[in-house]
């Protein structure tokens, strides 16, 4: 199983398969608006206008497990990211990354690549995969990695 082998909602409810994003280099995070690591979007959307040329992806699913940091509906989140950070990358479907509610992608993604000591858990907002362009989950970064730190992980798969 990869990345690739999902499908996901988008904000208004349709799906969109992972196999559109074959080929390339991707980043999936869990993100929230009101979340001392919100600040991070200015780091992703740098990334992300760097690197799209070459084949690289930021995929981004609000969640609000953490401390209701992410309250909004799909209108709302889509508002703030663009006024704020001005962001260009897709934002998902709101998700649950933890508990029984966990989505099918992020389940997959836990199993893949654990966080320290082997928990599966999400910790926090902010945690990032970084997904290779064969669909293989390479790495996980905490919600305190800042984006300009794995950009030379992103770099080397590129």
């Amino acid at each position: 199983m990869r990345v690739t082998d999902f499908a996901v909602n988008m904000p208004g409810g349709e799906s969109r398969h992972l196999a559109e994003y074959a080929g390339k280099v991707l980043l999936i995070v869990n993100v929230a608006s009101r979340c001392g690591f919100t600040p991070q979007y200015t780091g992703l959307e740098a990334l992300y206008r760097k690197y799209q040329g070459q084949g690289f992806e930021i995929l981004a699913f609000p969640c609000n497990q953490f401390g209701a940091q992410e309250p909004g509906d799909a209108a709302e989140i889509a508002s703030f990211c663009s006024l704020n950070y001005d962001v260009t990358f897709p934002l998902f479907a709101k998700v649950e990354v933890n508990g029984p509610g966990t989505d099918p992608l992020y389940a997959y993604l836990k199993r893949a690549r654990t966080g320290i000591f082997g928990t599966g858990r999400i910790k926090w907002n902010f945690t990032k995969f970084l997904v290779d362009r064969s669909g293989n989950v390479v790495e996980r970064f905490a919600p305190t990695t800042k984006p300009e730190a794995i950009e030379a992980a992103i770099a080397r798969l590129l």
